[in-house]
């Protein structure tokens, strides 16, 4: 038998294998860690993210006079989540327990201790579908990463390169797994291909030129390879028609293109099991990046309440289809309308006040730290200069000085039906009228005016209500939204020590998995709906357990 290298191999230089490598090196394993990548791309898909991280009853909280409580946290995940599947569902529901426990709890110290720190303005994401015990959060949860998603990368990277120093950890990059070696019922190793070097900066798509091949034998493996939001082919072979409707024709990709899934096939291939396939996040407020880093890259407007959203036939999208609120029942709606985009109509003020993008190179002044230039581009009159980039750039957005000449325009990038100007106008009106009384039956406006109840979406958030027609707010603004591919839900089914199952319910000896190939936890501990800053904390929180489950259970090399 052939040596073994390491205490444990990891597959994949993401967020989930960090966490897991530093929790080895912190109980002073040998770790080699695999990724077809270079070292480029270090931290994966975490780095480009926003950086939220759900969080519950923080002092920032509680500072703002939000109320939170893990009891209500739970109830809000187990109502999103809706677990209803008596096998599949029954690791994700102990993951949803202690994640949401976790998240309460020592969530915040753990990574304040590695020196994490956050914005003093909590998020409130997803606001729910308008049921108390359904989907959505009940409060603002949404914790900004202050130095967003390299930041939260950092804390983790900076002690594992420096176990790299001391030895204790190594990269192979431009390394692909294609097999996992099982001998006797338990996971040893892996075998791959070696791939030609590059200097690609981080995210672009790389070369898949072989060059030779690798074999690795290590006391556990850890699979945190990631999803499949790249892969398109692969979503629309699992996408839910039955709940969801027809799978998207067009879609653009919120991920890089080396997010491709493989992985999860090559695990199954070895025995393991996968639950949850159908379940996935994809957004619906997508737009192309004007200046791409990796094919077909798109960006997700973070939007806030007020826009007036459309399907693709100019229909009002019904409640609770508003911006922000319940992301998969919008997109059943979307795709009912028998298209796979649809339309906001909004004004300057709000576009100014409202609009956030997804990423963290979307928001330099967060991401780099600046106080100065965080005041000034959150604060100040005007659209941040990212949002401002896309609304003069972007292939999606239309600007007009009125109704007829934004019409116009709207139909000139539709891909669909062409609009009606007086059915839009009759919509528009109609809203418009119910702007200026306290009281109104428009579901959204009083939406708006509970968000504004908030002091953080008051401040800098939500706009003040006003007629959309209203050339002081001018000029209108229409933007074509398509389908965002993100995050699988759905993967390998873990126990609460991420060790990965077999079929028939028992443990895989030697194999782990955590983050996304996981489903963020026991195969998919979101359910079929996510709460938002929830993603990054699952790579952690799985990862976690990953590191400290292999920590304890291998006897030293």
């Amino acid at each position: 038998m052939a040596e073994r290298e390491a205490d444990a191999v990891v597959v994949g230089a993401g967020l989930a294998g960090l966490v897991a490598t530093y929790e080895l090196t912190k109980a002073g394993r040998r770790v080699l860690v695999v990724d077809q990548e270079n070292r480029n791309n270090l931290g994966a898909q975490a780095f480009w993210s926003l950086g939220g991280l759900f969080m519950v009853d923080t002092p920032e909280q509680r500072r703002l006079g939000i109320r939170d409580s893990a009891d209500l946290a739970l109830q809000d995940w187990m109502g999103s989540a809706g677990f209803d599947r008596e096998d599949e569902d029954y690791w994700p529901r102990q993951w949803a327990r202690a994640y949401v426990d976790f998240a309460a709890t020592e969530k915040r110290q753990y990574l304040h201790d590695l020196g994490l720190r956050i914005t003093p303005i909590v998020g409130w994401a997803e606001r729910g579908g308008g049921f108390a015990d359904g989907h959505g959060n009940s409060v603002p949860r949404f914790h900004l990463t202050w130095g967003t998603g390299p930041e939260v990368v950092r804390v983790f990277a900076e002690p594992v390169l420096e176990a790299e120093k001391r030895g204790l950890v190594e990269f192979r990059f431009r390394h692909r797994v294609d097999e996992l070696i099982v001998e006797d019922g338990t996971a040893v190793g892996i075998r791959g291909a070696t791939l030609a070097p590059t200097d690609a900066d981080r995210g672009q798509a790389s070369n898949r030129d072989v060059m030779g091949d690798f074999e690795i034998r290590a006391g556990a493996v850890i699979v945190t390879s990631g999803g499949i939001g790249h892969n398109h082919d692969l979503i629309r072979k699992n996408w839910p028609v039955d709940r969801l409707g027809p799978a998207p024709e067009t879609m653009i990709s919120g991920v890089p293109a080396h997010v491709d899934g493989r992985m999860l096939e090559i695990t199954e291939t070895a025995g393991a099991n996968i639950v949850n396939r159908d379940r996935m996040w994809h957004y619906t407020e997508g737009i192309h990046n004007w200046d791409p880093i990796w094919p077909d890259h798109a960006i997700r407007i973070i939007p806030g309440p007020s826009s007036l959203w459309l399907d693709a036939n100019g229909n009002r999208l019904a409640p609770p289809n508003f911006p922000g609120f319940d992301t998969n029942s919008t997109m059943k709606a979307i795709l009912a309308a028998g298209y796979d985009y649809s339309w906001f109509l909004l004004t300057q003020t709000i576009v100014e006040k409202e609009f956030m993008l997804s990423g963290s190179e979307q928001n330099p002044d967060i991401t780099e730290k600046d106080l100065k230039l965080t005041a000034r581009s959150r604060l100040a009159k005007g659209a941040s200069g990212p949002v401002d980039a896309f609304v003069r750039n972007g292939v999606d957005f239309v600007v007009a000085d009125n109704l007829p000449e934004l019409v116009a325009g709207m139909n000139k990038i539709a891909r669909g039906p062409q609009l009606d100007l007086a059915h839009i106008e009759r919509i528009v009106s109609a809203r418009d009228a119910e702007v200026g009384n306290k009281f109104s039956k428009d579901a959204q406006l009083m939406a708006i005016t509970n968000a504004r109840q908030f002091v953080g979406d008051k401040i800098v958030r939500v706009a003040k209500p006003h007629r959309l027609l209203d050339p002081a707010h001018g000029p209108l603004i229409a933007v074509r939204l398509n389908v965002l591919t993100r995050k699988t839900l759905g993967g390998l089914e873990t126990n609460l020590d991420s060790q990965v199952l077999r079929p028939d319910g028992s443990a895989f000896d030697g194999l782990f998995a955590a983050g996304e190939v996981a489903g963020f936890g026991g195969g998919g501990v979101h359910g079929y709906n996510a709460l938002e800053g929830t993603f990054l904390g699952g790579c952690i929180f799985s990862g976690r357990a990953a590191g400290r489950a292999v920590a304890r259970a291998l006897p030293r090399t």
